[in-house]
């Protein structure tokens, strides 16, 4: 068994054109299919727009700030699931029944796992 992150892209722009109406009804599939995973999910979340966000760096010992997400793409990482699965390919299964896989795109990444940190006295 193996943790995945299942990053969402989509273009939010597209997102924001959305009547009420196909919103609430693209919100029901998500809530489907959070149910449907909910023994394998760890977690996962929406993210507010690209404009609610920042970029954080360190130059020369200070940190530098700056709006929005670091590169100009088309389209924007817009939620995320942490789920555990048996293979690559289940992984890849369930990202494809995440909503937004029919019009955006899930990035599949497995987690590194590091051995265990020794205590500190």
């Amino acid at each position: 068994m193996a943790r995945y992150l299942l990053l969402i892209y989509e273009d939010e722009t597209a997102w924001a054109a959305k009547s009420p109406e196909e919103v609430q009804q693209i919100m029901g599939e998500y809530y489907a299919f959070g149910d449907s995973i909910r023994d394998t999910m760890r977690g996962g979340e929406a993210l507010l727009p690209t404009q609610a966000a920042t970029t954080v760096s360190v130059r020369d010992g200070k940190q530098v700030v700056t709006d929005g997400p670091f590169a100009e793409t088309k389209e924007q990482l817009g939620g995320f699931y942490l789920v555990d699965a048996d293979s690559p390919e289940q992984a890849r299964d369930i990202a494809a029944r995440i909503p937004s896989a029919k019009w955006g795109h899930i990035e599949v990444r497995e987690c590194q796992v590091f051995p265990e940190q020794p205590e500190h006295p």
